[in-house]
């Protein structure tokens, strides 16, 4: 593979969505009003029903609107992964994925820009969430920020990943609904995003709380907590790193028309 072409394969792509990004002006709104609600109106009212105790990397007593807002930054950086997803079955369905994918270069490459290309809008938005977060003070200190960057990162590529493999399986854009339904809203609602794990050990639901420690969005938002306190969850990071590696691989098995998905449903690649 050609490093020079490389390179301009990774800048039309990225250049092509951030274009259209830039011109679907709802679509940056759209992305934080689901966050600023919980933030602003839920909070307020769970203010007094979830407790949190002094667990890492709290080393004291959280107000719930500080707790929740590494599972928001998590929502943000899930939901445009998603939305990566339902513009590829967009793209496909308009013929441009056949173009893409005929480019003389890898196809995993060309995926690969693709992904790259979601997650810098991903963590973009992320930072722009954080930014208005910072306006409510969450407490979350701005070295943190630092910190967060190659983790929000690596989050947004294993969720921008889950989207191009989700892709591979839903041929219409009207199915995409089902997607959000038994995809999305379980990923984020079986994550400590909005509460800790601890209560639902404490509470008796083992088996949703087992459900939650084999959720990868839960190692997600966890390694963004502790990343926006200066510290490091290894394990999470690992289990993100290596969901991130199965679920690329698996969409790049799927996008081969010589192997996977779309050999065996009669598809055409684009």
């Amino acid at each position: 593979m050609n490093p020079r072409h490389a390179l301009l394969a990774l800048q039309a792509v990225t250049s092509r969505e951030v274009a259209k990004f830039l011109r679907q002006g709802g679509r940056l709104a759209s992305a934080l009003v689901r966050p600023l609600l919980w933030l602003v109106v839920f909070a307020a009212g769970f203010q007094n029903v979830f407790g949190v105790s002094i667990i890492p990397p709290y080393e004291t007593y959280i107000p719930y609107q500080t707790y929740i807002v590494p599972g928001l930054l998590g929502m943000v950086l899930l939901f445009n992964g998603m939305q990566s997803s339902l513009a590829m079955v967009y793209d496909r369905e308009m013929g441009v994925m056949r173009l893409l994918l005929t480019a003389p270069l890898p196809r995993w490459y060309l995926l690969f820009c693709k992904l790259l290309a979601g997650t810098l809008l991903s963590v973009l938005q992320a930072y722009v969430f954080l930014i208005i977060a910072a306006l409510f003070d969450v407490g979350v200190p701005l070295s943190g920020w630092l910190y967060a960057l190659p983790v929000l990162v690596l989050a947004g590529m294993m969720l921008g990943a889950l989207g191009l493999l989700l892709s591979v399986h839903v041929k219409q854009l009207e199915n995409f609904a089902g997607t959000m339904n038994f995809v999305i809203f379980p990923m984020f609602f079986l994550s400590p995003a909005l509460y800790p794990l601890w209560k639902l050990e404490e509470s008796g639901a083992t088996v949703i709380h087992f459900l939650a420690t084999w959720n990868p969005f839960t190692h997600a938002v966890e390694a963004v907590r502790f990343a926006l306190y200066g510290q490091w969850s290894l394990q999470s990071l690992a289990i993100v790193a290596g969901c991130l590696a199965a679920f690329f691989t698996l969409a790049a098995w799927g996008y081969d028309p010589q192997r996977g998905m779309l050999k065996r449903s009669g598809g055409k690649p684009g």
